[in-house]
C-alpha cells in the first residue's frame, strides 16, 4: 500500500492525519508543499486543491483530515464501524431479562463511525439501513457491503426509547 500526505508545518490538521497514520502504524510519505514547488504541483493536480492535508492512498484522494475516509481506504475498502457487539437475546438471558433481537454494543471505539453515529455501549441495533438486525452476525453482513460516501440509517434502542441515526460513511 502506497500512501502520500501533502502538509505544511502550520497545519493543524495535517498533524492530527500524521498522528492518526502513526497510531495505525500505517508506513507513509510526506511532502511539505510550502518548500517542495513539485510537490505542491502533484497535489494539485492529484486532488484539485490547494489547501492540506491531502492524502493518497492507492492513487484514492483524500482531501483533510477525513478519518472515516481513511480508515475504509486502509482497511482495503471495507467499513470499520468501531463497535463490538453480542446477540442482544443472549445478553439478556444471562441476566434473566426477557429477551430482545438485535445486537448490544459492547464498546465504541473513540473517533469512530460508529461514536459519530451517536452510538453508546449497552445500546441494542434493531435496523441498520433497512435491513432488520437479529443478531451480533447481522450486524457484521449489513456493514459488510457498505462503500465510502453511502449514507447509514441506524435504529436502535437506548433503554426503553428507539431512536435513529444517520451517518455519512
Amino acid at each position: 500500500m502506497e500512501v502520500k500526505i501533502y502538509t505544511t508545518p502550520t497545519c493543524g490538521y495535517c498533524h492530527q492525519a500524521r498522528s492518526y497514520l502513526g497510531q495505525l502504524g500505517v508506513k507513509y510519505t510526506e511532502y511539505d508543499v510550502s518548500l517542495d514547488e513539485k510537490a505542491a504541483e502533484e497535489m494539485v493536480r492529484a486532488s484539485g486543491q490547494m489547501g492540506v492535508p491531502v492524502i493518497v492512498i492507492d492513487g484514492e484522494v483524500v482531501v483533510g483530515f477525513d478519518r472515516g475516509r481513511l480508515q475504509a481506504l486502509l482497511a482495503g475498502g471495507k467499513i470499520h464501524f468501531g463497535l463490538k457487539v453480542a446477540d442482544a437475546d443472549r445478553i439478556a438471558q444471562k441476566q434473566g431479562a426477557i429477551p430482545v433481537f438485535g445486537a448490544i454494543i459492547g464498546t465504541v471505539a473513540p473517533g469512530s463511525l460508529g461514536e459519530n453515529a451517536g452510538l453508546r455501549p449497552g445500546d441494542i441495533i434493531t435496523e441498520i439501513s433497512g435491513r432488520h438486525i437479529n443478531n451480533a452476525a447481522d450486524v457484521e453482513q449489513a456493514l459488510g457491503g457498505l462503500k465510502a460516501s453511502s449514507i447509514l440509517t441506524v435504529l436502535f434502542l437506548r433503554g426503553n426509547e428507539t431512536r435513529k441515526s444517520e451517518i455519512v460513511v
